[in-house]
């Protein structure tokens, strides 16, 4: 059993910056793989990025990419997520998810466990 505990969300204005963090509980936090996904009003949720267990591997959507980094430090069973350049469409809750699998780690089903989510919202 894994428990996630997102933090880090606020109210920003577009070009600014935030760093989610996503907080685990239970000793086997570094077989997890661990991904970080977004869902904004009347939409679906949606991958954002993602890491390998050893963090060896990053995935992005392309809409992130070079302005969002994810990071993880097993020593403290944390995975963050810093958004640079942040945009009004940026604005979504976000959650944190684990997965036991190191493939396909932009489909929502190969998570089993979900944080609660933190709201990110970026003015224009």
């Amino acid at each position: 059993q894994v428990q996630l505990v997102e933090s880090g969300g606020g109210l920003v204005q577009a070009g600014g910056s935030l760093r989610l963090s996503c907080a685990a509980s239970g000793r086997t936090f570094s077989s997890y793989s661990m991904g970080w996904f977004r869902q904004a009003p009347g939409k679906e949720r949606e991958f954002v990025a993602a890491i390998s267990w050893s963090g060896g591997r990053t995935y992005y959507r392309d809409s992130v990419k070079g302005r969002f980094t994810i990071s993880r430090d097993n020593a403290k069973n944390t995975v963050y997520l810093q958004m640079n350049s942040l945009k009004p469409e940026d604005t979504a809750v976000y959650y944190c998810a684990a997965s036991q699998f190191q493939y396909s780690l932009s489909d929502n089903d190969m998570y089993r466990y979900w944080g609660q989510g933190t709201q990110v919202t970026v003015s224009s």
